[in-house]
């Protein structure tokens, strides 16, 4: 149970530096916004600095997302299931996402290390934000096997 509460105390932290970069983005946004409406000028950089900046909001906060069950689900159908079966089914489901995430962990990977390119007007390294998807697609498949485990004791009848 140690290491679960280590996981989900790592992924709140985390999150917690993908809000600070959205503050960041906002007052950029802003900052922008406001100096081509009053002064017709904008900031160098700032539309590719906030794509990089949405880039690691959304992979830092994917974890997070699934440890408070954020994510979309649709249960209209396995709400009318026995908690037996529904555990069942969240087991096929987690599985599967399981595969899905370890595939997009090792491509971010082999990709985040090849990258050679820079951005076009500010010249930044791309490769760091290759490499996040296999970092925040690690930190989400920690979480969902938290999850896994969680449904493996609610299909037995001792959840954890």
């Amino acid at each position: 149970m140690k290491l679960k509460h280590l996981i989900q105390r790592v992924n709140y932290y985390v999150c917690r530096v993908g809000v600070c970069l959205l503050l960041l983005l906002m007052l950029l946004t802003t900052g922008d916004v406001l100096g081509r409406k009053f002064f017709a000028k904008t900031i160098p950089g700032a539309f590719e600095l906030s794509e990089y900046i949405l880039v690691v909001f959304i992979l830092l906060g994917a974890a997070y997302t699934q440890q408070v069950k954020g994510h979309v689900g649709i249960n209209f159908l396995t709400s009318r299931l026995s908690p037996r079966v529904q555990a069942l089914c969240n087991i096929v489901t987690l599985i599967l996402s399981l595969f899905i995430i370890s595939i997009l962990i090792w491509q971010g990977w082999v990709e985040g290390i090849r990258e050679r390119t820079v951005s076009e007007m500010l010249r930044i390294p791309q490769y760091p934000f290759r490499l996040l998807v296999a970092i925040g697609g690690f930190l989400l498949w920690l979480e969902l096997l938290i999850d896994l485990l969680d449904s493996f004791g609610k299909f037995r009848g001792r959840p954890l």
